[in-house]
């Protein structure tokens, strides 16, 4: 069962679940981190609009945010928004 991603406004978050391991881990990100993230030269951003182009970037920022030990509920910050660097790999032999 999952519950649908939502706009609290009077804590001016988007929250939303993600499944870890059967778990459902709930989170939340604000406006202004979604704004200065994805839309910083926007002044009509919509934060629903914004979570749902970027959620599968955001649920993954849940997911390290869990694997390095964090509990639950989860509040992304900018921090946890910052482009996540590819691996490298090693040139071929």
């Amino acid at each position: 069962m999952s519950q649908e991603p939502f706009f609290d406004q009077p804590s001016g978050t988007v929250r939303f679940w993600v499944e870890i391991d059967g778990q459902l881990i709930g989170a939340s990100i604000g406006t202004q981190t979604l704004h200065y993230r994805y839309q910083p030269t926007r002044h009509d951003d919509d934060p629903m609009v914004t979570y749902a182009a970027h959620a599968a970037e955001i649920e993954a920022a849940v997911r390290r945010r869990v694997a390095g030990g964090s509990r639950h509920p989860v509040m992304l910050r900018d921090h946890d928004m910052q482009p996540q660097a590819e691996p490298v790999s090693p040139p071929p032999a």
